[in-house]
């Protein structure tokens, strides 16, 4: 039989420096008001000059591990979800194992930009299931300031960086993941994209000279694809597993702009109260806001055992990827007896 596979312990990392409306206000000749009304946004973070990728991702990553009670040599995979990685090679995935002394196992980062951890939750989630291994580290970690042009508004308003994690492991049958929905339309693949430093534009004076080393972005037909999708992909998941959005406690989704955030929900028609916002404070961090924000959620109390969650993102690619998890909560082995028990009666 398949182990069914979940999320055992969370864990973030958002750096000290603070960016806020008022300074991005004072640099662009706008108002706060302005920047909040167009993003929801009022702060948000920023790495330190000396703080990379890896260095957010291993402090998630340790907190994450303390929370699940896991030890370094119970990690059979790391993944780090990144678009910001510290270098082109090696992964930063082998940087994160290397510090936390994980055993030498697979470790691999992987490109889906905002839905990137996702992906990385269902290749873990299977990686379990088939046997391959018994827990996986995944991370979302973006230091996105670095790619960001400082002078260009409509991208500056945006972005901050942080870092959010899970390990993943076994769980009672009936919990863990449950569906998922994943797919990339990669005809519209420039809607998103930083152009030069790959083999199509290495890095040259000219490219550097052209801004094209920072991230370019279709803010209207992201919107659009945005809006469209979030609410399509959260509906197919839960409709695989058979249920309805009555049985779902919390919808976490990418924390890129507000209003995407609000289109989706009132094409759902779908409450508020049911959709995590965290990105007033933290901003969009792309492969990292989904478990920042759930690590939030977690620690405020708002998840509790048997809750159905889905996590669902969209990205670069253009991208998307849905989860729909049913939480177990470490400690509920008794529960989970007499669910059984009930079930045979």
């Amino acid at each position: 039989m398949r182990q069914s596979a979940g999320i055992l312990g969370t864990g973030a990392c958002l750096p000290e420096q603070v960016l806020t409306n008022l300074e991005l206000a004072e640099r662009f000749g706008v108002t706060p008001d302005w920047i909040f009304e167009r993003t929801g946004i009022v702060q948000r973070h920023i790495a330190a000059p000396e703080q990379a990728c890896s260095d957010l991702a291993i402090a998630a990553a340790r907190q994450a591990m303390e929370n699940a009670a896991t030890a370094p040599e119970e990690i059979g995979m790391v993944i780090v979800a990144t678009i910001t990685g510290d270098y082109t090679t090696p992964a930063t995935a082998a940087i994160v194992q290397g510090v936390l002394g994980i055993p030498a196992v697979a470790c691999f980062d992987l490109s889906a930009a905002c839905s990137g951890f996702v992906y990385g939750m269902i290749v873990g989630s299977h990686a379990i299931s088939c046997g391959f291994c018994n827990k996986v580290l995944v991370v979302g970690s973006e230091v996105l300031s670095r790619f960001t042009n400082q002078t260009d508004r409509d991208s500056a308003i945006l972005f901050g960086d942080g870092a959010g994690a899970v390990v993943l492991g076994g769980v009672p049958e009936g919990y863990g993941l449950l569906a998922t929905d994943a797919g990339t339309c990669g005809t519209e693949y420039q809607a998103i994209i930083i152009p030069a430093g790959g083999s199509r534009l290495p890095p040259s004076a000219e490219t550097i000279a052209a801004h094209l080393h920072y991230s370019h972005m279709d803010g209207n037909q992201v919107f659009m694809f945005a809006m469209r999708v979030l609410g399509n992909s959260t509906l197919r998941t839960i409709e695989k597993a058979g249920l309805s959005l009555d049985d779902i406690s919390l919808i976490i989704p990418h924390q890129a702009n507000r209003r995407i955030i609000e289109a989706a929900a009132g094409r759902m028609e779908l409450p508020l109260s049911k959709i995590v916002i965290n990105l007033e404070q933290i901003g969009n961090t792309s492969s990292a806001s989904i478990p920042i924000a759930l690590h939030g959620v977690l620690t405020d109390g708002r998840i509790r055992h048997g809750d159905r969650l889905v996590l669902t993102g969209f990205g670069g690619g253009v991208s998307w990827g849905s989860a729909l998890i049913r939480w177990h909560s470490p400690g509920s082995d008794q529960i989970h007896k007499k669910e059984k028990n009930d079930d045979n009666n």
